[in-house]
């Protein structure tokens, strides 16, 4: 087990880096499995999510080599129908195999995801879309079983936005006979990214960034090779840790228009913001404005960033509200800013931040994964020594984020613990 050992500093200054999507590159690697070939990834970081799916797909049957940010997947002798608990349970996104397993194998069983636990996400509206598609679903015994004799086009309308149900049912479309309509699906760009790497293995799909989305079925997809998008969510912690700074923080590698939302409630906590093609900089303000914030599917802001961002009105001057509308349980990072001498209560769903002074060291523990990034930023600016544990957490989705950090000013240490 270890943990970071974090001195209380604001002055961060210059520049920090980017690295790839997660939540765009474990999609891109279930769509590898829709063709009988070697398909090439760029711009992948080393992640635990990423070594987790890795294995599913080495189960699954493909093989996966990943090197200087690269990752190769050969996916010619996929055979393997099952994605078995002891992997899923691990991970949310092991689902992404159910469309492309079930579109090429004819036959699926994947146990129920898990992940860190931020409040109920189901698998319905995966498995409703699959029945759409001609397909016959059951679960039993945790585990989620699918058939079918061919996959057929069909008109499938989401009664919710959901990014994981949007991206699978598209992989599973892909190869289905005849034409595929989904409508109300989600428009983040992990979804979008997912469209560019399937139609540039030959999948005819139509209506990229909107909220329909056209798919014509083809016989067979084939191996291609993609750049992945910046990681926004990292992006977005990188620029709020900027905020939080005495001094202007230039967050690199990023893409600015995937950030609309965050920037801009950036610039009503007072930042000053300077914008370029990939970069941004982030120039704090002397005091910190409250906001207040409600996430929304995207365009809106990210449910991803809501507790780092909490982290900065802890310090403003007054009182914000933020209400989580994607996930109305994801407060389990407020007891812990709590304990580090923030003022922030609960009721019915929506958080109360009053702002103090300063936040005071303490001890804490991450919860899942956005709640770590939020621990780490606030006992970067606390007042003394901030302890935090079970950082697996944040390891499952920031690439050496206490090494970004401290390079930009930070003193975070990692530390071994029995």
């Amino acid at each position: 087990m270890e943990r970071f050992i974090i001195q209380g500093n604001r002055n961060l200054a210059g520049t920090i880096k980017v690295s790839g999507a997660k939540n765009a590159i474990l999609p891109a690697m279930a769509a590898c499995l829709l063709t009988s070939g070697k398909s090439v990834l760029h711009n992948i970081p080393n992640l635990i999510d990423l070594k987790t799916m890795s294995h599913l797909l080495r189960v699954i049957g493909a093989r996966v080599d990943n090197e200087n940010g690269s990752m190769t997947i050969d996916a010619r002798d996929v055979c393997y129908p099952e994605a078995p608990y002891e992997l899923v349970s691990k991970m949310r996104a092991s689902i992404y195999v159910l469309g492309p397993l079930l579109t090429r194998l004819k036959e699926v069983r994947v146990s129920f995801p898990g992940g860190c636990a931020i409040g109920t996400r189901p698998v319905d509206l995966h498995l409703k879309a699959m029945e759409s598609l001609g397909a016959t679903v059951s679960v039993e015994h945790g585990y989620i079983n699918a058939k079918t004799d061919g996959l057929k086009g069909a008109d499938i309308y989401f009664t919710k936005s959901s990014v994981g149900a949007t991206i699978n049912t598209l992989m599973a479309a892909v190869l289905a006979e005849g034409k595929t309509r989904l409508f109300n699906a989600a428009m983040e760009p992990e979804v979008d990214s997912t469209i560019e790497l399937l139609n540039k293995m030959g999948a005819k799909i139509d209506g990229i960034g909107t909220t329909t989305l056209e798919i014509e079925g083809v016989e067979e997809l084939l191996p291609a090779e993609m750049d992945m998008i910046p990681d926004r969510i990292e992006a977005g912690t990188f620029l709020i840790a900027g905020a939080l700074s005495k001094n202007p923080v230039t967050v690199a590698n990023c893409e600015p228009s995937h950030l609309t939302a965050v920037l801009e409630k950036l610039k009503e906590a007072g930042c000053e913001l300077e914008i370029e093609e990939s970069t941004i900089t982030v120039i704090p303000p002397v005091s910190i404005k409250p906001v207040n914030l409600m996430t929304l599917p995207y365009p809106g802001f990210p449910t991803d960033l809501q507790a780092q961002f909490t982290v900065l009105m802890t310090l403003a001057e007054g009182v914000s509200f933020i209400e989580d509308t994607i996930f109305p349980e994801r407060y389990m990072h407020i007891a812990e800013l709590n304990r580090l001498q923030a003022n922030i209560k609960i009721d019915r769903n929506i958080a109360a931040v009053r702002g103090v002074k300063e936040l005071s060291g303490a001890e804490v523990m991450a919860t899942d994964l956005r709640a770590s990034a939020a621990l780490v930023l606030a006992g970067m600016v606390a007042n003394g020594t901030t302890i935090v544990s079970r950082i697996y957490h944040i390891d499952r989705g920031y690439e050496c984020i206490e090494k970004k950090l401290n390079s930009i000013g930070a003193n975070i240490i990692r530390e071994e613990v029995s």
